[in-house]
């Protein structure tokens, strides 16, 4: 059976690192657009782990060896978005329509996020 996927605490201190930065990416954008009379076009989770897995792929490239991260960690961040997608997506979409939010890039990339690290962490807890 092959082992799940863990990361150290640092890696997903890192990893919430990043999300928060595209989670204020998307508020800024959201602003842009309003004050310029635009509406904002339908984002899905999907589109949160695309947007993910390409900043993670520019920072690795970048700063990937000084700050710690792991060789295989855009291989592995990979593998557990696509474990994840379904039942996030399900769970971003349920949420969205039960609470009337108003789904953002924003506030959609936030849950999704929220979501992913909550779906990391438990494997952590799993394995240990």
């Amino acid at each position: 059976m092959e082992q799940p996927i863990v990361f150290s605490g640092h890696v997903i201190g890192l990893l919430k690192e990043y999300m928060r930065d595209l989670v204020d990416q998307a508020m800024q954008e959201q602003r842009s657009q309003e004050q310029f009379g635009f509406a904002p076009l339908p984002y899905r989770p999907d589109q949160a782990f695309s947007d993910l897995l390409a900043l993670l792929d520019d920072r690795i490239e970048s700063e990937g060896i000084q700050v710690g991260l792991p060789e295989c960690f855009l291989h592995d961040m990979w593998t557990l978005c696509n474990e994840a997608a379904d039942s996030i997506s399900d769970r971003i979409w349920l949420q969205g329509n039960l609470d009337g939010q108003n789904m953002t890039k924003a506030r959609t990339r936030e849950l999704t996020y929220h979501a992913l690290i909550e779906f990391i962490e438990s494997r952590s807890r799993e394995r240990s």
